[in-house]
C-alpha cells in the first residue's frame, strides 16, 4: 500500500519552466493550485490536458478538477475527486488518499441500523427516503476508507407516520435480534416516541425528516440528530418575507399536533419581535371546515397553513367552497409536499383536481435546502443532480408522485453522517478506536463516543454542507418557492444565519401585485344631504321671516283692544321663541362637510340653546295663557271675583321661571358634562366594483358621557309640559273670557306642538343612525310646529282687523256706538254676563214671593182643618175635592217665569 501524501500550496503563480515545450495549459491565469503528481501504484486523471501538458507545467487554474486512480485490484480510499479553491488549496486536504487492497465483504463484520419509514399516513416520505437510505448504504459500504472492517446492514417497517403503529415496531426493533446501534425515524411524532425511549437504551436516533421544534429540546431528548432541519428555521424566512411585503397582520391555521404548535409558538414570539401580530389563530383535528369559515368570516388575507399533507387536501378543498383564495390571499405552505400533492386522488374530499387546483395558485411555501444548489461533489463523489438521476431509476412511481422525493437527499446523507461517526468512533480514520461489534444496549461508553462523533460532523452531502447544532438540528439554508402554474417555481434563498435573502424577481400575483394584509378600509362619514338641508333651511328662514311680520303687527297693533285682550306681550315671547326654535334647524344641519372638528362643539352648544330656549319662550307663553285660564275659571262660587282681575306681571312670572329652568339646567349640562363631537361606526360595506378595499361609514353625533340621563331630565318635565298643556286646553276648550280672547286659539296650536313633539322626540332618538331621517323629522316637526302656531295665533287676528277696520283703541272704542261689535263675540259675552244678572235678580224676587205665598196657604190650610175635620175616603176612589195645592218652586227660562207643581 502505498500512501500519496498531499502537497502545500505555494504562492499562487502560474509557472513554466523557460524552453519548456509543449502547449501551455487552458484557462492559464496568475492564481491557481500547485499540480499534485500520479503515486506509486495510482494515478490522477488531468482532464483535458496530455501527458506533455502535465509535464509541462507546475500550477492549475482555479475550480480544475483532479480525480484518483489505483492500478489492479486496488482502489482509492479518500477523496476520489479534488477541486482547486480559489485560495490556492485543493479540496478535502486533511484527509488523505490512499490506494488499498480491496477487502472481500465476508470478512465484514455487520452493523446494525433499526428504521421506520412512513410509506403511508400523514408524510409518505418513506416512499422515496427508503431507497435514498439503501442507496447509501450501497455506497458507503462499497467505500474502503469508512469502515473497512464493517458492512452497514438496515431492518426497517412501515411505521405509517402513526405513533401507535411505531411502538410497536420499536418494540420488536428493541426485543429482536440482532442489536441495532442506531435508530432512524421519520415523523416527528415517531421521532418523538423513539427519542424518548432511546434514552433508556443508551441509543443514537437520527431522523431524516422530523421537524418538530419540540424535538431540540436536549435534556428531553438528549440522543437525538436529524439531518431535517427544525421547522422553526421556516420561520426567519416567512417573518423575512413578510417584512419584504410589508404586512403587518397574519392569520394561522394549524393541525394540532405537536410539531405544529410548537411550531406556531416560535413564529408567534418572532413576529412579535418584528412588530407583526397575528390576529387569527384556527386550529382543528381531522376537519378543518369551521376554522376555514372563521377565516373568511374575520377577513384573514395572509394566513399561514401548518399541516400535514393529506390534511392540507381537505383544507383547500374548504378554501375553495368559501372562495378563501385569489389576488387578494396568499397562502404560506410547508414545502415537503409532493410537489404534484394537490393532484393526488383522496376520497377523503369531494373537491374536483380543477378545482384544488385553482384554490392552490398562487401559494408560498418555505423548505429547507435539501438539495445542494452548486451542484458541486460530496463526499460519495455525486453531484447533487446525479443523486437525482440516480434516485429517480430506483423509484416504481414519478418523483412527483412519490412522498418524501424532496426530503430524500436528507435520509441519504444521514447515513454518510452515521458512517463517518462509526468510522470516527472505530478508528477507521487512522487512530485506535473501540469494537463497534461490542455494542450493547447496555454499553454506555460507545454510546458516548458516537454521539461525540456525530456532534462534531461537517461533510459536504448532496443536500449540501452537513452540521449539527448544540440540540442536534442540522442549520440549512431556506428555499422560497411559489406554486405558478400549476407547477412551483423558485424565486429565492435566505440564509438565517446571515438575514441574507437572495431574491429572483420572479414571483408572480394574481392581481399583479402582493396583496394587502387585510382590507383596505376607507373611513367616510355620511354628511346629511345638501338638498334636503338647504330645502328645510329655505323653510326655516321663510318661518323666521313670518315669525318677524307677526312681531312687528303685534307690537305695532298693542294699543288695539282686541290686541290688548289677548295679551300682546306674551304673543310677542311666543314669537321670538318660534324664531329661535327655526333658528336651530341650521345648526343642526351643520355637520363635518360645512365645519371642523373645532368647531362642533360649539355648533352642539348652539342646538341645545337655541332648542331649548325657543321651546320655553314659545311654548311656555301659551302654557301660560292656559294655565291662567283654566286656575281662574275652574274656581268655586266665592272666589268668583278673581274672574274680574288679571294681573299681568303673574303670566309673565310664570314664562320667566319655564325660562330660567331651562337656563339652569342648560348650563348645568354645559359646565359639567359638555357637548362633544362622538363617531358612530357602521358595519363595512363592500364596494361595487372589484376592489380590496371596503367602506367603513362614520357618522358625527353631538354627545356628553352622561348622555341619556341628561335628555331624561331634559324630555322628562318638557313631556310633563305638553301633557299637562294638552290636559288644560281640552278643559276650557268652552270656557270665554275676555281677558284672553285667543285662549282657544292657544289651545289648537298647543295640541299641535305637544302632537309633534310627542312623536317626534322618540323617532328621532331611533333615527339617529340615520341621518337624512332624523334630520327631517326634527327639523320638519320644528318647522310645522312654529309655522302651526304662528299661523294660529297671528293670522285671525291679522284678518280681523284688515277685514273689519279695527284699529282704534280702547278709549276710542268706548266713545263709538256698540253696533259695530254686537256680532262678535266679547259683545255677546258681556250681553249674556248682563242678562244672567239680571235673571239672577228675578229669580231672586221670584223666590221671595214664592216663600210668601206658601206661608200663607199654610196658614189657609190650618184654618180649614179646625172649620172643617177631615172627610173619609170616597169608595169610589175619586179624589176629593179642594183648592189646589200651591206652587213648589220657580224656574227661569230667558225671561220668563215658569211656575212648577209636585
Amino acid at each position: 500500500m502505498l500512501l500519496l501524501l498531499p502537497l502545500l500550496p505555494l504562492a499562487p503563480l502560474f509557472l513554466r519552466p523557460p524552453g519548456a515545450g509543449g502547449a501551455q495549459a487552458p484557462n492559464a491565469t496568475s492564481e491557481g493550485c500547485q499540480i499534485i503528481h500520479p503515486p506509486w501504484e495510482g494515478g490522477i486523471r488531468y482532464r483535458g490536458l496530455t501527458r506533455d501538458q502535465v509535464k509541462a507545467i507546475n500550477f492549475l487554474p482555479v475550480d480544475y478538477e483532479i480525480e484518483y486512480v489505483c492500478r489492479g485490484e486496488r482502489e482509492v480510499v479518500g477523496p476520489k475527486v479534488r477541486k482547486c479553491l480559489a485560495n490556492g488549496s485543493w479540496t478535502d486536504m486533511d484527509t488523505p488518499s490512499r490506494c488499498v487492497n480491496r477487502t472481500p465483504h465476508s470478512e465484514r463484520r455487520a452493523v446494525y441500523i433499526g428504521a421506520l419509514f412512513p410509506m403511508s399516513g400523514g408524510w409518505p416520505g418513506g416512499q422515496a427516503c427508503q431507497p435514498a437510505v439503501e442507496m447509501a448504504l450501497e455506497d458507503v459500504n462499497s467505500r474502503r476508507d469508512i469502515l473497512p472492517d464493517y458492512e452497514l446492514k438496515l431492518i426497517h417497517h412501515d411505521s405509517k407516520c402513526d405513533p401507535g403503529q411505531a411502538t410497536k415496531y420499536l418494540y420488536e426493533l428493541l426485543y429482536n435480534d440482532p442489536i441495532k446501534i442506531i435508530l432512524m425515524p421519520g415523523c416527528s411524532s415517531v421521532s418523538t416516541l423513539v427519542a424518548e425511549a432511546a434514552r433508556m437504551w443508551n441509543l443514537i436516533v437520527l431522523s431524516y425528516g422530523s421537524s418538530s421544534p419540540a424535538l431540540s429540546n436536549r435534556q428531553r431528548f438528549p440522543t437525538f440528530f436529524r439531518t431535517h432541519p427544525s421547522a422553526t428555521l421556516h420561520n426567519p424566512t416567512r417573518v423575512k418575507l413578510f417584512e419584504k411585503w410589508g404586512w403587518k397582520k397574519i392569520a394561522t391555521i394549524q393541525q394540532t399536533t405537536e410539531v405544529f404548535t410548537s411550531t406556531l409558538d416560535d413564529l408567534e414570539e418572532r413576529v412579535k419581535e418584528a412588530g407583526i401580530e397575528i390576529t387569527f389563530r384556527q386550529s382543528f383535528f381531522s376537519d378543518p371546515a369551521v376554522p376555514v369559515k372563521n377565516l373568511k368570516r374575520q377577513d384573514a388575507r395572509i394566513i399561514v397553513g401548518l399541516f400535514y399533507e393529506t390534511e392540507a387536501r381537505k383544507v383547500f378543498c374548504e378554501v375553495y367552497k368559501e372562495r378563501l383564495f385569489g389576488k387578494k390571499y396568499v397562502w404560506f405552505l410547508i414545502g415537503w409536499y409532493a410537489d404534484n400533492w394537490f393532484k393526488i386522488y383522496d376520497p377523503s374530499i369531494n373537491c374536483t383536481v380543477d378545482e384544488m387546483t385553482e384554490a392552490v395558485e398562487g401559494h408560498i411555501t418555505t423548505e429547507i435546502v435539501m438539495l445542494n444548489p452548486a451542484n458541486t461533489r460530496s463526499i460519495s463523489n455525486m453531484t447533487s443532480q446525479e443523486f437525482v438521476e440516480k434516485l429517480t431509476k430506483r423509484l416504481k412511481r414519478h418523483p412527483e408522485e412519490t412522498g418524501g422525493f424532496q426530503e430524500a437527499p436528507l435520509a441519504y446523507d444521514a447515513i454518510w453522517a452515521l458512517a463517518l461517526a462509526l468510522n470516527k468512533t472505530s478508528g477507521g480514520g487512522g487512530r485506535s478506536g473501540v469494537r463497534l461489534e461490542d455494542f450493547n444496549y447496555n454499553n454506555q461508553t460507545i454510546t458516548d463516543q458516537i454521539y461525540r462523533a456525530m456532534n462534531s460532523s461537517s461533510f459536504e452531502g448532496v443536500s449540501g454542507h452537513v452540521v449539527f447544532d448544540a440540540s442536534g438540528s442540522r442549520m440549512a439554508w431556506t428555499l422560497i418557492e411559489q406554486l405558478q402554474g400549476g407547477s412551483y417555481k423558485k424565486i429565492g434563498y435566505y440564509d438565517s444565519t446571515k438575514d441574507d435573502l437572495s431574491w429572483s424577481k420572479t414571483d408572480k400575483w394574481i392581481g399583479g401585485s402582493p396583496p394587502a394584509d387585510q382590507t383596505l378600509v376607507i373611513k367616510t362619514f355620511r354628511f346629511l344631504s345638501q338638498k334636503l338641508f338647504i330645502s328645510v333651511s329655505v323653510l326655516s328662514s321663510l318661518g323666521i321671516v313670518l315669525a318677524v311680520v307677526c312681531l312687528s303687527f303685534n307690537i305695532y297693533n298693542s294699543h288695539v283692544r282686541y290686541i290688548q285682550n289677548s295679551q300682546p306681550n306674551l304673543n310677542n315671547l311666543t314669537a321670538v321663541g318660534c324664531s329661535l326654535a327655526l333658528a336651530a334647524v341650521f345648526p343642526l344641519g351643520l355637520d363635518g362637510y360645512h365645519i371642523g372638528r373645532s368647531q362642533f362643539p360649539f355648533v352642539c352648544q348652539a342646538r341645545l340653546w337655541l332648542l331649548g330656549l325657543g321651546f320655553s319662550l314659545g311654548y311656555g307663553s301659551m302654557f301660560t295663557k292656559i294655565w291662567w285660564v283654566h286656575t281662574v275659571f275652574t274656581k268655586k262660587e266665592e272666589k268668583k271675583e278673581w274672574r274680574k282681575t288679571l294681573e299681568p306681571w303673574k303670566l309673565y312670572a310664570t314664562v320667566g321661571l319655564l325660562v330660567g329652568m331651562d337656563v339652569l339646567t342648560l348650563a348645568t349640562w354645559q359646565i359639567v358634562d359638555p357637548l362633544h363631537r362622538t363617531i358612530e361606526t357602521f358595519a363595512k360595506e363592500e364596494p361595487k366594483e372589484d376592489i380590496d378595499v371596503s367602506i367603513l361609514p362614520q357618522l358625527e353625533h353631538c354627545s356628553s358621557k352622561k348622555m341619556n340621563t341628561w335628555l331624561g331630565i331634559f324630555y322628562g318635565y318638557k313631556g310633563l309640559l305638553l301633557l299637562l298643556g294638552i290636559f288644560l286646553a281640552y278643559e276650557t276648550k268652552s270656557v270665554s273670557t275676555e281677558k284672553i280672547n285667543d285662549h282657544r286659539a292657544v289651545g289648537m296650536a298647543i295640541y299641535n306642538v305637544a302632537v309633534l313633539c310627542l312623536i317626534t322626540a322618540p323617532v328621532t332618538m331611533i333615527l339617529s343612525s340615520q341621518q337624512d331621517a332624523a334630520f327631517a323629522f326634527a327639523s320638519l316637526a320644528i318647522v310645522f310646529s312654529s309655522y302651526i302656531t304662528l299661523v294660529v295665533l297671528f293670522v285671525p287676528k291679522m284678518r280681523r282687523l284688515i277685514t273689519r277696520g279695527e284699529w282704534q283703541s280702547e278709549a276710542q272704542d268706548t266713545m263709538k256706538t256698540g253696533s259695530s261689535t254686537n256680532n262678535n263675540e266679547e259683545e255677546k259675552s258681556r250681553l249674556l254676563e248682563k242678562e244672567n244678572r239680571e235673571l239672577e235678580k228675578i229669580i231672586a224676587e221670584k223666590e221671595e214671593r214664592v216663600s210668601e205665598l206658601r206661608h200663607q196657604l199654610q196658614s189657609r190650610q190650618q184654618l180649614r182643618s179646625r172649620r172643617h175635620p177631615p172627610t173619609p175616603p170616597d169608595p169610589s176612589g175619586a179624589l176629593p175635592r179642594g183648592p189646589p195645592e200651591p206652587p213648589d218652586r220657580l224656574s227661569c227660562d230667558g225671561s220668563r217665569v215658569h211656575l212648577l207643581y209636585k
